[in-house]
């Protein structure tokens, strides 16, 4: 960390592309994507515009392994050839890096065609799926209304027809976060060995979602929460029922991110997701028409950092405003969170999640803390166990043998 204060320059930069902008086949009820068509980010990217990031995101990286991630909107929604033409410009502007590719998609449009391409260039896929069918489609509709689990479950199946790498990205919601068990043995039964969990917590006003400045008071921040948004009593009891199976049954066999991301934190090494990292991370998000901005989760006017087509990326995220946007994240903490001992364990966790007051009356603390702090004092003495064993040279996963005696 001391070195990034000195030098921005050795902090890894990553850029999400959403080719297809906005658009999707799909019209989740907690998307919170959706209004960004307002923002002029809903027509697909053209051919220059990913030749200028390609080539500006390829050069300024301080790494020999470069990540191109492909997020949406869906990104299925653009042509193979259009991925094609991307691993041409990556080839050309290379410069001797080793590049990867990473894709998220709801996975309804999958093909034959789709995994062959996939397979052959090593893409890695995310697949969205949000449980069991009566789990997924209580809120993951396409837009003529109907149920979208069988066509994703037709896409996880040509994934691994074909042997494409997948991953699992799990929205948790009012719904499924009340049945946490049936929910993870789900992935288990799939053979989903990599799962990330993403927690609903989303506000309105006037129908359309708050621009992250508009933090009214906790009273307003409460009574607009939409009705797919989770509490933090269940997000927390939802927590440590996974963990307890996880603990005792699938340390280094299926790989949860949240757990893994904490028992970093608990050793003292970098989390494997930004939301609890100390700072926000060099994560940004470019739209299809080039405009990008300081996170997936803040893509609102106020926090646009510029356009690729008239701005370097070096000049966008290594400015001051990014790295002031970096930073804010550790100096807005309010003082329950300074005085919290599992402070080290989420840092606050996401900004976008901090809008309620905390037990002195000050504004910032997340609104999942009271969940939270219920899992950091379940999983403690596994997290220290495990802890003391990694650092003595053992494996995590040693917590099993002790645990099933």
């Amino acid at each position: 960390m001391t070195d990034f204060i000195i030098n921005p320059f050795f902090r890894p930069l990553y850029v999400m592309l959403k080719p297809a902008g906005a658009r999707c086949n799909l019209a989740c009820r907690y998307c919170y994507y959706l209004e960004k068509y307002t923002y002029g980010a809903s027509e697909p990217m053209d051919e220059k515009t990913l030749a200028r990031f390609t080539a500006d995101y390829i050069g300024m990286q301080s790494c020999s392994d470069v990540l191109f991630t492909w997020h949406g909107g869906e990104p299925l929604l653009m042509p193979v050839s259009f991925y094609e033409r991307a691993l041409e410009y990556q080839r050309r502007y290379a410069g001797g890096r080793h590049i990867d590719n990473v894709m998220q998609t709801n996975g309804t449009l999958l093909t034959d065609e789709w995994c062959e391409f996939l397979k052959k260039n090593r893409f890695l896929v995310g697949i969205s799926i949000d449980g069991t069918q009566e789990m997924h489609d209580r809120y993951r509709l396409n837009r003529q209304g109907a149920p979208s689990w069988q066509n994703v479950m037709r896409g996880i199946g040509l994934l691994k027809k074909h042997g494409v790498e997948w991953n699992g990205m799990a929205v948790v919601n009012a719904y499924n976060v009340k049945r946490p068990l049936e929910f993870y043995h789900f992935f288990k039964e799939i053979g989903c060995s990599y799962i990330q969990f993403a927690p609903v917590v989303e506000r309105k006003k006037n129908g359309m979602l708050k621009s992250l400045k508009n933090t009214e008071s906790e009273k307003d921040s409460l009574a607009s929460l939409t009705e797919e948004s989770i509490t933090a009593e269940d997000w927390g009891n939802f927590l440590c029922a996974i963990f307890d199976e996880w603990v005792r049954h699938d340390v280094g066999k299926y790989f949860v991110e949240i757990f893994d991301s904490v028992l970093a934190n608990w050793v003292g090494e970098e989390p494997g997701i930004c939301a609890y990292a100390k700072e926000c991370a060099n994560v940004g998000v470019m739209e299809s028409n080039g405009d990008v901005y300081s996170c997936d989760h803040f893509v609102f006017p106020e926090y646009k950092l510029g356009n690729i087509r008239e701005n370097s990326l070096a000049s966008m995220f290594y400015g001051n405003r990014q790295q002031d946007f970096a930073k804010l994240k550790s100096r807005s903490l309010p003082r329950q969170c300074q005085e919290c001992r599992f402070l080290f364990a989420c840092n606050g966790e996401c900004p976008k999640n901090r809008f309620i007051s905390d037990c002195y009356g000050n504004p910032g603390l997340n609104y999942l803390c009271q969940g939270y702090l219920k899992f950091f004092r379940h999983a403690a003495p596994f997290m220290d166990w495990m802890k003391e064993e990694y650092l003595a040279g053992g494996a995590p996963a040693n917590i099993m043998n002790v645990l099933n005696k």
